[in-house]
């Protein structure tokens, strides 16, 4: 039995004490700790693939930071890798695709069979929830099908993706072959993560915002409903930045959690998902501001989301540049934080 699960109990809507809070980019470079690891290996992928040094990341924040969850230390792009398109991480630069996905061929060539493939993720979820010894519960991700798809055409970040957007118009049936693959790949890949003890699983889609409502209906949405619809064995967590036209159909899905950027209003977003648990949503700015404006801002969220079905959380990642003193500030302001109820 987990010693705290205030997090699992408030994503299934259920009477807790207080709101719990975790932070995404919580095991990363705000830590020293976490920028003495990565020092000590000759690049980010090195990294990401040894499941000793991902299981110390992702206890860093539990102990440092005293967050009420931890995440396992990955990539979206394990993906992708694992279906047979490689990239590399450059510093100061990101991601990038030696080769993109161009042609119906390309498509048919990947693979979906990728959890032999990632087994480097599964031992690190072994050895991590061993050395957490039921402390907090464990999120296992992915990446949602369209951010995926994103990067295997596009070959790296961009502001518009708009070599991917044009797939989507010249060739909507690639599109469908292609985020059909990814997503079949991808629920494998998260029951892989469930079966190891991941505790509750988040799918991060984050270039939802460079899609059209009509585009993320017809390309992006079906795809997240069947990875809500599949993925049973746990609470599931869907979070689409920039996108708050899709909230009312995220309500639809059979996902207990919704997560929020910080672009939306916690009252409106309780108007459009009926009972489902919300997720976020403070601006990771706010964290470069002073003790007393963190408080202030932190306990203007809380009051705005209630004391039930609500997981404190930034509406995106942490920034690396944050004090992490400041993100211990924020953690500790969301734990002291008394409802007035009744």
């Amino acid at each position: 039995m987990l010693k705290n699960d205030l997090l699992l109990r408030a994503a299934r809507g259920q009477k807790v004490e207080r709101t719990p809070v975790w932070v995404m980019r919580q095991a990363g470079r705000i830590l020293p700790e976490y920028r003495a690891v990565r020092a000590s290996v000759k690049g980010f992928k090195e990294l990401v693939t040894h499941p000793e040094l991902i299981c110390e990341v992702t206890l860093q924040p539990v102990d440092i930071l005293g967050v009420d969850a931890a995440i396992i230390f990955s990539d979206i792009l394990v993906i992708p890798e694992a279906m047979g398109l490689d990239y590399e991480m450059i510093e100061a630069r990101g991601p990038v695709f030696p080769k993109v996905i161009t042609s119906r061929q390309d498509i048919d060539h990947l693979r979906t069979d990728v959890v032999p493939h990632l087994e480097y993720v599964t031992r690190s979820i072994q050895l991590t929830k061993a050395a957490l010894n039921n402390r907090v519960p464990l999120i296992g991700f992915a990446g949602a099908p369209w951010t995926i798809m994103a990067y295997m055409v596009e070959g790296k970040g961009s502001k518009t993706f708009s070599t991917a957007k044009k797939m989507l118009y010249t060739q909507p049936e690639w599109s469908h072959a292609l985020l059909d693959k990814i997503t079949t790949a991808t629920i494998q890949y998260l029951k892989a993560q469930i079966k190891e003890g991941a505790d509750i699983v988040q799918v991060f889609d984050s270039w939802a915002g460079v899609l059209s409502k009509a585009q993320y209906v017809e390309f992006a949405l079906p795809y997240m409903r069947r990875i809500a619809a599949e993925v049973t064995e746990v609470t599931v967590i869907l979070f689409a930045k920039d996108a708050h036209y899709i909230l009312q159909e995220f309500a639809a899905t059979a996902a207990s959690v919704i997560g929020l950027d910080w672009t939306i209003e916690p009252e409106a977003a309780r108007a459009q998902t009926a009972d489902k648990a919300l997720q976020g949503n403070m601006d990771p700015c706010v964290l470069y501001a002073d003790r007393a404006t963190i408080r202030k801002e932190t306990e203007a969220m809380l009051r705005a989301f209630g004391p039930a079905g609500h997981i404190a959380n930034l509406g995106h990642g942490v920034y690396p540049d944050v004090p992490y003193e400041n993100v211990r500030f924020f953690i500790e302001t969301i734990q002291n934080y008394k409802h007035i109820t009744g």
